[in-house]
């Protein structure tokens, strides 16, 4: 349903092609918001049509095309969606998981906020929303060092901002989602399947971990992106928003 909660801005989103990103885009267009909708996959980006986005390719590890996204965009709000789930442990992570795990999930953010920062600042103010995880500093998962460090620092790169930038209208959250049904998570559960022996195996996995028996939709975590970016969440800044389905409270 249509509504005007957003109505007057624009807003900048990566990752936007699919899963979380797709369904933000989709749910700021639909409450008024000027959707900039960004991605590398321009091939399913063609597909996310709305008289309100504009979709255009850009590449969060490439700091020119960052410049040339925001120039366009001159967001009001920012969405960092974009990231990357690796699997394994301590021991089995290799320095190259490391460094390419730090650059999507963390570098790719600072450079995103860098860039857009001033903007925000010169127009009066704006917001940021990273995408975070439950998993990191909020709860361990078994195989997800890597993921779940780079997540936590997200926390702390949000906090950050937020406390830096607030007397310049500048509000910074972050968003710390469960498990959510993506074409992403969809390939996890088909990886672990293999190690498991079958794909209802790795599924029943991953649902069990949830108290509510499901996992969580993209539009789900949509609404949050929605309340984030508008102006009746005025009062929150600096805080991660844990939207996991009970998960990190059992």
């Amino acid at each position: 349903m249509k509504s005007s909660r957003l109505e007057g801005k624009r807003v900048l989103v990566t990752a936007a092609a699919q899963g979380i990103g797709r369904a933000s885009a989709l749910a700021m267009a639909e409450a008024g918001a000027q959707v900039f909708a960004t991605d590398v996959a321009t091939d399913l980006l063609d597909k996310l049509t709305h008289d309100n986005i504009q979709t255009s390719k850009l590449d969060v590890l490439d700091l020119a095309s960052i410049e040339t996204g925001v120039a366009t965009a001159q967001p009001d709000v920012l969405f960092n969606c974009a990231g990357f789930v690796h699997h394994g442990d301590v021991i089995t992570a290799t320095d190259e998981d490391l460094e390419f795990a730090f650059d999507l999930n963390v570098r790719s953010m600072v450079r995103t906020i860098r860039t857009a920062l001033p903007g925000m600042i010169e127009r009066g103010g704006g917001s940021i929303i990273n995408m975070s995880s439950a998993l990191g500093s909020i709860i361990g998962a078994p195989n997800r060092m890597v993921y779940g460090t780079t997540k936590a620092a997200v926390i702390g790169l949000t906090k950050s901002v937020a406390v830096d930038y607030i007397k310049q209208g500048i509000r910074c959250n972050c968003i710390c989602p469960g498990t959510v049904e993506s074409p992403s998570w969809h390939d996890r559960v088909t990886a672990l399947g293999k190690e498991m022996g079958s794909y209802a195996a790795a599924l029943e996995a991953f649902v069990s971990r949830q108290p509510l028996g499901r996992v969580a939709t993209a539009e789900e975590i949509a609404a949050l992106v929605v309340y984030l970016a508008s102006d009746e969440s005025a009062f929150t800044t600096g805080h991660p928003h844990i939207i996991d389905g009970g998960w990190s409270g059992q």
